[in-house]
């Protein structure tokens, strides 16, 4: 099964057996597809009479899925931009896919060499960092929402699967890293729900690593994905990709708040090359009555609530 428990493969290449895991990276890769087919979840069924039960940011998640579709399907096969993240008043985030699509860069090294054990990456994009791990002897899963992504994974060497952060995920609470980095701490749109999503994949004393906004801000935002490149009847005939979606950035100091707030230890902070990373450990447990109650109430919260507008976002 992967991942295994909280004593297995760790960064110094030992696996959980104990025996030397100084095998290649396709090889690791192969086990990793291997136990992630043991492993997989199945899909909730609804019977007669039945409607299967979901959660509903998953459920969000399918509906608005602007990251399976163009343009960011054709920035990731194309290997560059330009793409943007387009607020709903007009301002651009450049997004950086030239940095995505090439190798694992001294800032990304930074994070993974801090990885514990077997490692989910969220949002994994088109996989340097799940192909990096592996090579560095980690048994690693990148899990996206975009078609385009998880066969560039898999095409460089990497494992991954079409899944939301919030559907069923092989190993949960037995990750030893999870890793939330270019941005993906925005996922959603509510740090607060993610973080407790975190703590729900990773094992006891697990390792979050997350990259957070050079800059001091908290900001939840409704955003759609833009290249440049539309033509005006391209814009006036709205596809999949035109649809908004929430999403939030925070920085160092906005972080450490929230994570406060659900329980989480800070373990380290960092900067490299211009970007800035926080490590956190797990939190303790909360009684499943608890964390269900939680749950349910940041789900209503966020479908409720209109978005949070910054004045610090960059121009």
């Amino acid at each position: 099964m992967l991942p295994p428990s909280s004593s297995g493969t760790s960064s110094t290449g030992t696996s959980p057996s104990g025996t030397s895991s100084s095998g290649t990276a396709t090889q690791k890769t192969r086990e990793t597809a291997e136990a992630l087919e043991a492993d997989r979840p199945t899909e909730p069924r609804a019977g007669a009479g039945q409607r299967a039960e979901t959660d509903p940011r998953s459920a969000e998640a399918r509906t608005a899925a602007p990251w399976g579709t163009d343009p960011y399907a054709n920035a990731l096969r194309t290997g560059r931009g330009p793409l943007f993240l387009r607020r709903s008043d007009g301002w651009l985030l450049p997004l950086e896919v030239e940095r995505w699509c090439s190798d694992a860069g001294a800032a990304d090294f930074s994070a993974l060499h801090r990885c514990e054990g077997p490692v989910l990456d969220i949002g994994c994009g088109p996989g340097r960092l799940v192909a990096e791990l592996a090579a560095l002897g980690h048994r690693a899963l990148g899990i996206d929402v975009s078609e385009a992504a998880v066969a560039r994974t898999r095409r460089i060497g990497g494992s991954a699967l079409l899944r939301s952060v919030f559907d069923p995920l092989p190993g949960e609470g037995r990750w030893g890293t999870v890793l939330l980095v270019d941005g993906n701490i925005g996922i959603g749109g509510d740090p607060a729900a993610l973080l407790d999503r975190a703590a729900d994949l990773l094992s006891t004393g697990g390792l979050l690593i997350a990259e957070t906004s050079p800059l001091d801000i908290d900001e939840r935002v409704q955003v759609r994905l833009d290249d440049g490149l539309r033509t005006p009847v391209e814009k006036a005939a709205p596809g999949p990709a035109d649809r908004p979606f929430p999403w939030a950035r925070i920085g160092t100091p906005a972080l450490l708040r929230y994570a406060g707030a659900c329980g989480w230890r800070p373990a380290d902070q960092w900067s490299a090359e211009g970007r800035a990373f926080v490590s956190l450990r797990r939190p303790r447990p909360r009684p499943v009555r608890e964390r269900s109650a939680r749950t349910t109430s940041q789900s209503a919260e966020s479908a409720n609530s209109a978005p949070v507008m910054s004045s610090q976002w960059e121009r």
